[in-house]
């Protein structure tokens, strides 16, 4: 399996785990911080890059949060130039996210000048009352200065990041939303439904039944997302994620190539060439270092945990030691059985030579009777070469995914 060779490993994601404030929805491990903590993360991250350097040549790099556009000029000069010192930089896609209210002219600039070439902004909404709602610190005026600013500073792939089904959010407000969101003629557009995890101040407020869930509106809302993107001129290609074709209407292929298809279906299932190649090795089970605190990284069938604690981290890796909290080897089975459930979720499905090509299984043989089941209530498609879900399915894509599971 390629996944298990000695070769470098071609993607890494860094988790940033600092916020303004944190968010009423927000579950991912965050906090808001001072500057020392801050600049005494960015000496450990140094540190853990240098430890990993050696099998790493990235193709894909992306910095999540957090906010981590919220590190000063100063902090993200230390960390790019210990990438370049450590040939780390060059990555044919390199994302960072930012929140609108940090972003700035000379930060963008330099982050382009040493090769980040993508920008995902959490926009979340444009509605005032909504962000005031989600706890965002940015306005809607605040998204809108802070994208011609990325144009300005010469990036040219940019994601907006959307939430819909917020409470107090009707069918009006949102397709308010997506006509500016659009408007602003991104390359990419990721929309999420509102997910209440515990140990959030939304949860806890749907808890104590100061709102409902309208499922049914919900389901509308999501219908109307992927109506209003195809007619702005975008791609649906993964359950939340739509993307631009750049030129000509090649796309990247499921296995990482280009293709063309004429058919319409073949449309519907390729991969526009702006889609985050980032993501795509995700759901297509790739492998990736993860580093920062809290970072599950995926290298040669095993997959590590950092420990969610950012002055843990910092201590351990002052110390020279990896800050890896937990570590499982999974068997191939089952690590394949993920691969298929992750990649369900992208328009194209799975390709079985390439379903073949990551895990050595066919899907075929080992998973046979669940693609049938899965067709028979009109949740998936099988074709001689390739098995995806059909409209339908990808609403239901987590319950379809369950049963790849091994």
């Amino acid at each position: 399996m390629s996944e298990l060779s000695s070769s470098p490993i071609t993607s890494l994601y860094v988790h940033v785990p600092f916020c303004a404030q944190k968010c009423e929805y927000c579950a991912f491990y965050s906090e808001a911080s001072s500057g020392e903590l801050i600049n005494r993360y960015v000496a450990a991250l140094v540190r853990e890059l240098e430890i990993v350097a050696h099998d790493l040549k990235p193709q894909t790099i992306f910095f999540g949060g957090g906010t981590p556009s919220l590190l000063n000029l100063r902090q993200w000069e230390t960390i790019l130039r210990a990438m370049e010192r450590l040939n780390l930089l060059g990555a044919e896609e390199f994302t960072i996210e930012s929140n609108p209210a940090t972003v700035s002219l000379d930060k963008s600039k330099l982050l382009r000048d040493f090769g980040v070439n993508r920008i995902s902004m959490g926009v979340q909404s444009l509605d005032e009352k909504l962000l005031d709602r989600l706890g965002r610190v940015h306005s809607r005026e605040t998204v809108f200065k802070s994208f011609d600013t990325l144009r300005r500073a010469g990036f040219d792939n940019i994601n907006l990041d959307l939430m819909f089904a917020i409470p107090t959010q009707t069918m009006d407000i949102w397709r308010a939303t997506l006509n500016e969101a659009t408007a602003m003629q991104s390359e990419h557009l990721s929309s999420y439904e509102v997910i209440y995890e515990d140990d959030t101040p939304l949860y806890e407020q749907l808890k104590a039944g100061e709102f409902s869930v309208d499922e049914e509106l919900a389901c509308a809302m999501y219908e109307e997302l992927i109506s209003h993107a195809a007619k702005a001129g975008f791609h649906q290609y993964e359950i939340a994620n739509f993307a631009r074709n750049s030129g000509a209407p090649s796309t990247v292929s499921a296995s990482g190539g280009s293709e063309t298809h004429s058919s319409r279906d073949g449309a519907r299932r390729s991969i526009p060439s702006h889609a985050c190649k980032h993501n795509v090795n995700y759901w297509r089970g790739g492998p990736y270092h993860g580093l920062g605190p809290s970072a599950t990284g995926y290298v040669r069938g095993v997959r590590t945990k950092n420990w969610s604690n950012t002055q843990l981290y910092c201590e351990q890796l002052e110390k020279g030691k990896r800050a890896i909290e937990s570590s499982e080897e999974l068997p191939p089975l089952k690590r394949a059985g993920e691969t298929a459930a992750f990649g369900l979720r992208m328009n194209a499905g799975w390709p079985f030579a390439d379903f073949q090509r990551a895990t050595d299984f066919d899907l075929r043989n080992e998973w046979s009777s669940e693609m049938r089941q899965v067709e028979e209530r009109g949740w998936g498609k099988i074709s001689d070469d390739n098995f995806h879900l059909t409209h339908q399915g990808l609403r239901f894509a987590d319950a379809a995914a369950e049963m790849f599971l091994r």
